[in-house]
């Protein structure tokens, strides 16, 4: 399904986003199309995502998994991609290529901009109360001067605080996304 807001441009819903998205095959095609310049047969593509699948080069692709895949896109995955209108696909010529509305699944495929690598500022937390408190355990001054509970209570504390201003850095995104979406519908 696909909304009309006032500006005539059409957005795909974030539904409609997600069910082209579930399925591998039409995450295939849409990568293998990314990468070509303009239309494609199927059977190229059936091989592409065959041999993707297969985790084997286009050359080792056998006809019998040629032949399912080029079939799935035919009769299923295509025609339910050329309805949300991220591709053109010409059934009596056989080719398919990508269009400008794609690039709506973008926000659903690559993380945006400017987002922050949560992951790493919580590895260096864990990094440097390790270390703080190894020093601590073999005996290097000035690390002896402070017993071991207040360093395990200062990386407890930092982590708490650490998860509490990244959750509430993710809720503000979260919330900032909700009032876009609500204005492109406007």
């Amino acid at each position: 399904m696909t909304t009309e807001p006032s500006s005539g441009t059409r957005i795909l819903s974030r539904d409609r986003a997600f069910e082209i998205l579930t399925n591998a095959r039409r995450r295939y095609t849409l990568s293998y199309l990314r990468s070509q310049s303009g239309a494609v047969s199927i059977g190229e593509l059936a091989e592409a995502v065959a041999a993707w699948e297969n985790d084997t080069s286009v050359e080792l692709v056998s006809s019998k998994e040629r032949k399912s895949v080029y079939t799935s896109l035919y009769q299923t995955h295509l025609p339910k991609m050329a309805d949300a209108g991220i591709i053109e696909y010409d059934r009596q010529r056989g080719n398919v290529q990508l269009n400008e509305r794609a690039t709506e699944l973008d926000e659903y495929l690559y993380p945006a901009p400017g987002t922050s690598n949560w992951s790493a500022y919580y590895l260096g937390l864990s990094l440097v109360g390790g270390v703080a408190i190894l020093c601590r355990l073999i005996g290097m001054y000035p690390f002896t001067e402070i017993p071991v509970l207040v360093y395990a209570g200062l990386l407890l504390g930092s982590f708490m605080l650490l998860s509490a201003v990244n959750l509430e850095l993710v809720r503000r995104d979260k919330n900032g996304r909700r009032e876009r979406r609500k204005t492109e519908k406007q």
